[in-house]
């Protein structure tokens, strides 16, 4: 799976805050925050102390989001107070970008969204702009890209219309890591220079680090190793500069895998006064920057940054001989991966058991007013005789009702909240969950993992409106979903327009690969003939299979998510990434389960990413 660890820029709106505050303009990092920090006490309660409010969340995003946050809300409250429109837009768009550092991108998203539609609302072109921007960044995180492309080109035409140089610039860099996500490394290193022709022409030095920082990245990709760790040291000591932790834990990280590329590749790169010779000494610097990356990424509550680099040391310890660290840091990605794909489901979960207490307090509640209706109705029966007793009858017939009544819409909640349980876990492990409120890891020794892809995905997000692209994932992913449940196989998992799942667990089944390659058979079928039916409507499939030993289970306490982890994992996404339109390729382990099935035609050894050569095979 490819993260793109890319530098964005969200400046512009900082800029303009500052230019309203004079004394602040040219100052940055600390000096920046303690400058603004000092003057807060001596501010009214007017709109200055909204700029300045918004300054200093947009300053505390790149050292403490949550301290970001927390001057953002005071800028919105602020603002709202006075129904000052501009400034509520700004607090909207410092808050998203504090959310945005905290990979909370949904949070993210709506704020934006709000910050938007104001500033369309007063005619703030510029704001609207630069909200553009910030939108297309979240967006690129959550691999959504049209609406990437959509948002960057719109930007870009109003930066051009108001001759805004720094928001042009800021725009170019974003395009040039759209570009990168689709691995055209060339278009990347275009515009990416264009970028950084402008910022240095006006001196934006964070602009000026970012660009370096993502042109190192595209050079690391093109193996031309030297000018990538030129590039990136050049940008981590601007980073430093200015007290930019998130920049910086890019750039340590890029370092660090740029040395583990250069280890890996270590036969065909020349020393020189960057590379060290030999294999060694390159690990050595991979895994010295790779943790330095990763513990600036916790400081700061990057999970992007810890999922991604934890995966390189892993791969850098695994290749220095250091199996049990490799399995540590191995450990630590996947953890923070899962904390990240299932936190929407984590949130369905938590909406539905509090809908469940308030049934049940409101329920309480019902209960004990009727118990005072009814001491009521016995005095009067002391009273009244026959009509208090008609009345005491009249109530306990209507609590009964009541009663009877509560009890099923809790009986239907319940249902409802086992469902969706069963929706998200395994029977065996929901019911599990259920009994002791945990549930135990397991090993599975004999197990086959199917990985899906979509080819040419984001070409098909151009030619379709996003309804239409939404649409079509769900019918394609309902049939999937219908195919492997027909082989007893368990989807773990869609992430974009991948889709995960694997075969003999959490019931061991002898024939986990056969099944699989059923599975698989049926989902090439159908996507052929829908491709027949509907042309560029739909998409072009690849599908990889490997078999071999996993490790299952929920990770954490209250983010209920099952899911996989082990080398069979990342083997099948091997083969799914070595695979061709239309194809089902296999590895030589599931070739030997499934040969006495199946037509198999041999592809020969073929490089794969971190695995080097394998045999592969396409099923016929």
């Amino acid at each position: 799976m490819l993260f793109v660890k890319k530098y964005y820029y969200s400046a512009c709106l900082l800029l303009c805050v500052l230019c309203t505050l004079p004394s602040y303009a040219q100052k940055e990092g600390q000096q920046l925050i303690d400058s603004l920090v000092r003057e807060l006490p001596n501010s009214k309660e007017d709109t200055g102390k909204v700029k300045l409010l918004n300054a200093l969340s947009n300053v505390y995003r790149l050292v403490n989001p949550y301290e970001g946050i927390r001057y953002g809300q005071e800028a919105l409250d602020l603002a709202e107070q006075l129904e000052w429109k501009q400034g509520i837009a700004g607090a909207y768009s410092s808050l998203g970008y504090n959310y945005q550092y905290r990979s909370e991108y949904p949070a993210a998203l709506d704020y934006f969204m709000k910050a938007m539609k104001i500033d369309e609302e007063i005619g703030n072109k510029r704001g609207v702009a630069n909200t553009m921007q910030s939108l297309a960044n979240v967006y690129q995180y959550q691999k959504n890209y049209p609406k990437v492309l959509e948002y960057q080109l719109n930007a870009q035409k109003i930066f051009e219309q108001l001759g805004d140089k720094h928001g042009a610039a800021t725009n170019l860099g974003n395009i040039g890591i759209y570009y990168f996500s689709q691995h055209d490394y060339d278009k990347a290193l275009e515009y990416d220079y264009k970028a950084l022709k402008i910022a240095e022409d006006e001196n934006y030095q964070n602009s000026i680090a970012g660009n370096l920082g993502n042109i190192g990245d595209a050079y690391l990709h093109k193996k031309e190793y030297s000018k990538s760790l030129e590039c990136s040291f050049r940008s981590i000591r601007i980073f430093e500069s200015l007290g930019d932790k998130y920049g910086t834990a890019i750039d340590l990280g890029n370092i660090g895998e740029t040395y583990l590329a250069i280890a890996q590749d270590n036969n065909n790169v020349q020393p020189d006064s960057l590379i060290p010779a030999g294999k060694s000494a390159n690990l050595k610097k991979a895994i010295e920057y790779l943790e330095l990356s990763i513990a600036e990424s916790r400081k700061i509550s990057q999970l992007d940054n810890i999922i991604e680099f934890s995966e390189y040391l892993s791969d850098a310890y695994k290749l220095s001989g250091n199996y049990k660290a490799a399995l540590e840091s191995y450990v630590v990605y996947a953890k923070t991966n899962d904390s990240v794909y299932s936190l929407q489901n984590s949130q369905q979960i938590k909406l539905l058991e509090n809908k469940q207490a308030l049934d049940l307090k409101d329920r309480d509640l019902q209960i004990a007013k009727l118990g005072l209706s009814k001491e009521r109705n016995e005095r009067v029966f002391l009273i009244g005789g026959i009509v208090a007793l008609l009345v005491v009858i009249a109530i306990v017939l209507r609590n009964y009702n009541l009663q009877k009544r509560s009890n099923r819409l809790l009986t239907t909640e319940m249902k409802r909240s086992d469902d969706l349980l069963l929706n998200i876990l395994p029977h065996e492990v929901a019911n599990e969950l259920k009994e002791k409120g945990t549930a135990a890891a397991r090993y599975f020794d004999n197990v086959t993992v199917i990985f899906t892809d979509f080819v040419n995905f984001t070409k098909a997000g151009e030619r379709m409106s996003p309804q239409e692209l939404i649409d079509e994932l769900h019918t394609c992913f309902k049939e999937f979903d219908e195919i492997i449940g027909k082989y007893h196989i368990e989807k773990i998992k869609t992430i974009g327009d991948a889709y995960l799942a694997v075969s003999g667990l959490p019931v061991s089944d002898p024939a986990h690969a056969q099944n699989a390659l059923k599975a698989a058979t049926e989902i090439r079928s159908y996507m052929k003939k829908r491709k027949e039916q509907i042309g560029d409507k739909t998409f072009g499939i690849r599908i990889g299979i490997h078999s071999g030993s996993v490790v299952a289970g929920i990770v954490g306490v209250k983010k209920f998510a099952y899911d996989i982890w082990g080398d069979a994992v990342n083997t099948a996404a091997r083969m799914e990434q070595n695979s061709e339109p239309g194809k089902i390729n296999i590895s030589q382990t599931t070739y030997e389960l499934v040969k006495d099935n199946f037509t198999c035609t041999y592809r020969g050894e073929i490089q794969a990413k971190n695995k080097g050569e394998m045999s592969m095979y396409f099923v016929e």
